[in-house]
């Protein structure tokens, strides 16, 4: 007998997101002193605003600015001079920051 699969209630479209941040912003460490890591900065910086859209979308308002301070923090075109222990810690508290997000924002399939 063949068991059918039930798809899921909900799809998180911010997981996707999250976890490319996620994965960026674990990595990021090792390339804060290369020139590589103004690419680590737009990437963080545009997935943010991306999750931050979503959080919006499915009224998950209180994301909205811990994603927009995410955004603002990595951006490269206003880049904040941050270095040292604080700077390197922010990395991994950040990623795992979209990974919780990433799986709490969801939507009700129709």
């Amino acid at each position: 007998m063949k068991k059918t699969k039930t798809p899921s209630r909900y799809q998180r479209n911010a997981l996707a997101p999250g976890l490319i941040a996620a994965a960026v912003l674990f990595v990021a460490p090792a390339l804060l002193d290369s020139g590589w890591f103004t690419v680590v900065r737009f990437i963080v910086a545009i997935l943010a605003l991306i999750v931050a859209s979503f959080a919006y979308q499915e009224r998950r308002l209180w994301w909205v600015p811990v994603f927009a301070v995410i955004a603002a923090v990595w951006n490269p075109v206003l880049p904040i001079p941050a270095e040292g222990a604080l700077w390197t810690a922010a990395q991994p508290v950040a990623a795992v920051i979209f990974l919780v997000a990433g799986a709490i924002i969801k939507r009700e399939r129709a």
